[in-house]
């Protein structure tokens, strides 16, 4: 199911499987979005109250041409080897409200034969997903800051990676689904046998 994108200020909520088309309410595309991922920690009540484990989820985004990988910016490599998209650095703990991570995407400079921008998040630590709460992913209107789209997993799983959007060319025009679904791995690098079937 595809929706479209709301007036400022009233994100459209995606459920897995649906999509989304990168087309402001006029009908012009947007060019500068950013993708924000959040997570918090799981409290875990102890014999004296409760703590929060830290837990260190890292944010990916693997640009591929048709089914073959060509680039990555993730904490490693802050930007794609064309500078298009841009990793805006590592959060260890999760702490803090709002987004953990970000990855900026300058849809106009993405080279032409990129057809996909998939966005992971892996744990390099080996935390799993059963360890943290309120996983989100947001795509944000870099020029506005205006949210545009929110999907938020719901209940975690005992996997280490998780896929959770992509944004993809379709007819010309860029769109994003939300995927939301379990891969084991701890580094972006590791998931890409994976992924073909997101794509």
């Amino acid at each position: 199911m595809e929706k479209t994108l709301g007036r400022p200020g009233a994100p459209v909520s995606l459920s897995k499987g649906e999509r989304v088309s990168l087309r402001k309410e006029n009908g012009v595309q947007l060019t500068l979005v950013r993708m924000g991922l959040g997570w918090d920690p799981i409290k875990r009540r102890g014999l004296f109250g409760s703590r929060e484990i830290d837990v260190d989820l890292d944010a990916s985004a693997i640009l591929f041409a048709d089914q073959q990988p060509v680039d990555i910016a993730f904490y490693n490599q802050l930007r794609s080897k064309d500078g298009s998209i841009a990793h805006t650095g590592d959060n260890r703990t999760g702490d803090g409200d709002g987004d953990d991570e970000s990855i900026i995407v300058d849809l106009a400079r993405v080279p032409a034969h990129v057809t996909t921008v998939l966005f992971v998040v892996t744990s390099y630590q080996g935390h799993t997903f059963e360890q943290v709460e309120a996983a989100f992913c947001r795509l944000v209107d870099e020029t506005t800051r205006q949210e545009l789209a929110r999907y938020t997993l719901s209940g975690g799983v005992g996997t280490t990676g998780m896929v959770m959007a992509k944004v993809y060319r379709e007819g010309g025009v860029w769109k994003m689904m939300a995927i939301g679904e379990p891969v084991q791995g701890r580094q972006p690098l590791e998931l890409i046998p994976m992924l073909g079937r997101f794509l």
